[in-house]
């Protein structure tokens, strides 16, 4: 008996090992794609499959994800949220009506960052793809043998077939950037045409122009593609799927990504009973690796700024980037975890500047050129941040050059790139971007018709790249820019309204603008005057200097208490005519906007006025809020990792509430650990003892080993490693780091 009892417990454990192993999850299996491809109201997420930083990224074409049909099935996303150039069509055999691009009721999708798989029932195909980083693999598996085919389309371009192989390009934009293709399947074509008239003309094998398509019909039921993609050439499309792909196999090249994903990942290791947590976190991880992408080909990129190829000298080119949204928090990750592409962006940035005939530095970079979106020119915040937290590996005189022909001779007008105007002219008179009085029509030649001229924004935006740009001054031994650019850096004082301690603005008679109302005024987007969030938001865009704000506040508990009305002030309206006005200014606490970027840093700033305790419990509090691990889990755009590396930040438990300061701001960890490894191999670890959803409050601290009072800490703090040892409580320690002489650094003093 004791022997039976004995042989039964071992079988049990060996049963529950066996079990725990299977379940066993590493850092992709936690992304959930999915996660808020709902829009709360605009741009949803996309669940796209991709290397990260990779030139080739896909998602299925559909109007959005509650549509039940998707257009043909991806080759290649060329820009953020774009659609797909090209497009491949399988249609079974016998099929009369044959389209350039079919639309196809689906069912049964699965999609992780590797790998994505869909039954097209209407054709009764099931395609499975695996992504390489400039090439790419399908699985076409028809039910019936026997004339099926692969309709591919250009949408605007040429394709040939050669009786083996597949070639040509698409035009994706005016200037007439291609995207090149080269395809080749494992089964015999057996026959080829062109489309014409929903029929395959098989005399003819090559098409040119607009919604073209070339037909490849096979005998075979499961047809193996791949195929290689390039910005430069066919014959260099065809070099990478050489390069990259030696195989037909789908599993092979998937779990060759899901490797390359695990290693990205876990460069940040989290440890906590909340599964709901770790995929909110992985899944933001895995969004901060879809752009900026690299675009070197064998040693050489298609520059859209010169419309050639050139040499990338042995760094790559780096693209694809709205650097408005990503210098908050993106950039800032990658300078902890991924040094090396941040090196290379910041040069690709230097680059893109050069190779235009002012030399200005780019704003919204994308494979087809700078697209100039939103306003300001954060791309200072972006060089600044790299070099004063260690990087190296671009030349800081030549950034420095293109970030201030950028701010002293581009207008400053919104979604342009022209020369200065007289708004520019008026702004270093008087030291702020008037608006337009009641009623006035616009005058400026040059300005946005629907953006409109954003002069708080622009003003505000102006102060903080202002005051980068003369950090960089003040490194390059340029005495007089920088106390030029820092004196600039301080015009947001000229639009503090001491009566209300908001920013309001003037027009250029130098009077506020009245009658106003902090929540509504300045039409579509406020853009009359903020941008895309009310005065609210813009109320505390001013990240280089808290303490000056706090100052023009007139006490740290004036600040506290505006921060406190933020998120406390109803909407004033019914939620329909609120985002009618207001799109963008959704994910609502109170007036705070948790899905527009200018919102990050703000639950931040109680650190700046003695209670750190009340940024705790706003992190939190927002983090359960407004990101969940289900279809709307985002509250509004993610616009390429911008949003997500807020949460990313946050989940660990601190911030960098100012990119060109070395420091960032302690909030409240959703882990017990989080261990991150940062580029140079030194590990940085949070732990957060007692943690839980109520234990939120910090009681005590040490950091590195010593007793911590402060709700920040330098960079140079965990650069060679370190670790952060938080005591979590479910009640606020309102002492712990309140001292007035603890809080965060802010720009230094005129």
């Amino acid at each position: 008996m004791k022997k039976k009892v004995s042989n039964f417990i071992v079988l049990f454990l060996l049963a529950v090992f066996t079990c725990n192993a299977q379940v066993a999850k590493t850092p992709v299996d936690y992304v959930n794609p999915y996660m808020g491809n709902i829009s709360h109201l605009l741009v949803p997420t996309y669940p796209t499959v991709h290397l990260p930083f990779s030139m080739l990224r896909v998602y299925p074409e559909r109007a959005d994800f509650t549509s039940d049909q998707v257009a043909g099935l991806p080759v290649i996303v060329t820009s953020h949220r774009g659609s797909s150039a090209f497009n491949i069509s399988p249609i079974n055999g016998g099929t009369k009506d044959i389209p350039a691009v079919k639309s196809y009721s689906y069912d049964n999708e699965k999609i992780t960052p590797y790998r994505y798989s869909v039954y097209l029932d209407d054709e009764h195909v099931t395609a499975d793809f695996a992504p390489s980083h400039q090439a790419a693999v399908y699985s076409i598996d028809f039910e019936k043998a026997g004339d099926n085919m692969l309709v591919v389309n250009t949408r605007n371009g040429k394709l040939d077939f050669d009786g083996s192989v597949l070639s040509g390009y698409q035009i994706i934009n005016r200037n007439g950037t291609k995207v090149y293709l080269y395809l080749e399947t494992q089964q015999k074509v057996e026959k080829a045409g062109s489309i014409a008239n929903n029929t395959i003309d098989y005399k003819t094998k090559s098409v040119d122009g607009k919604n073209q398509a070339i037909a490849l019909v096979f005998k075979d039921k499961q047809i193996n593609v791949r195929y290689g993609i390039s910005f430069i050439s066919s014959e260099q499309a065809k070099k990478n799927l050489k390069r990259e792909i030696n195989t037909y196999s789908v599993d092979e090249i998937a779990q060759v990504a899901r490797t390359k994903w695990n290693e990205v990942l876990g460069k940040i290791m989290v440890e906590g009973d909340d599964l709901d947590h770790k995929t909110i976190f992985y899944t933001s991880l895995y969004r901060t690796y879809e752009r900026m992408i690299n675009i070197s080909e064998d040693g050489n990129y298609y520059s859209a700024f010169t419309n050639t190829v050139k040499s990338d000298e042995g760094t790559p080119f780096y693209t694809d980037d709205w650097i408005w949204d990503t210098y908050r928090a993106t950039h800032p990750l990658r300078v902890l975890i991924e040094a090396d592409a941040e090196n290379d962006m910041v040069s690709s940035y230097i680059r893109m500047a050069q190779q235009t005939k002012e030399g200005w530095m780019p704003t919204f970079p994308e494979v087809t050129g700078d697209s100039h979106r939103m306003n300001g020119n954060h791309a200072v915040a972006v060089v600044w941040d790299a070099y004063c937290k260690g990087l190296r590996g671009y030349d800081l005189e030549a950034a420095y050059k293109a970030c201030k022909g950028a701010m002293t001779e581009k207008s400053w007008l919104p979604w342009t790139r022209i020369p200065n105007t007289e708004w520019e002219a008026f702004y270093e008179k008087n030291g702020y971007f008037p608006a337009l009085k009641v009623g006035e029509k616009e005058y400026i030649k040059g300005a946005h018709s629907w953006e409109k001229r954003q002069p708080v924004a622009v003003t505000l935006g102006a102060c903080y790249d202002d005051w980068c740009l003369a950090q960089i001054a003040k490194q390059l031994g340029k005495t007089d820019d920088y106390k030029y650019f820092l004196n600039r850096s301080y015009n947001y004082r000229n639009l503090y309204n001491a009566q209300t301690a908001f920013f309001h603005p003037k027009d250029s008679d130098g009077n506020f603008i009245e009658p106003f109302d902090y929540r509504y005024s300045g039409g579509m987007g406020a853009r009359d005057y903020y941008s895309e969030n009310n005065a609210y938001v813009y109320r505390w865009d001013v990240p280089h200097n808290p303490a000056d704000l706090i100052s023009l506040m007139g006490s740290p508990k004036n600040f506290v208490d505006n921060l406190n009305q933020t998120f406390r002030e109803p909407l004033g309206k019914s939620k329909f005519e609120f985002y009618a006005q207001l799109p963008d200014h959704t994910g609502n606490v109170g007036q705070f906007s948790m899905a527009n970027e200018p919102s990050l840093h703000i639950p931040y700033l109680y650190n700046y006025a003695g209670q750190p305790w009340m940024t705790q419990k706003r992190i939190r509090t927002l983090l359960k809020e407004w990101f969940r691990n289900d279809l709307m889990g985002v509250p509004g755009d993610e616009d390429g990792g911008g949003t997500s590396a807020f949460v990313v930040f946050s989940a660990m438990g601190f911030y960098p509430v100012t990119p060109g300061s070395p420091t960032y701001n302690i909030g409240s960890p959703l882990f017990k650990n989080a261990k991150m490894t940062m580029s140079n191999g030194k590990v940085f670890e949070v732990e957060a003892v007692n943690c839980s959803d109520e234990n939120k409050y910090i009681q005590s601290a040490t950091l590195n080993g010593k007793t911590w009072d402060k709700p920040w800490f330098s960079h140079s703090d965990i650069a060679n490693g370190g670790k952060l040892v938080l005591i979590m409580g479910n009640k606020a320690n309102t002492k712990w780091g309140a001292a007035p002489e603890n809080v965060p650094p802010s720009a230094e003093k005129l």
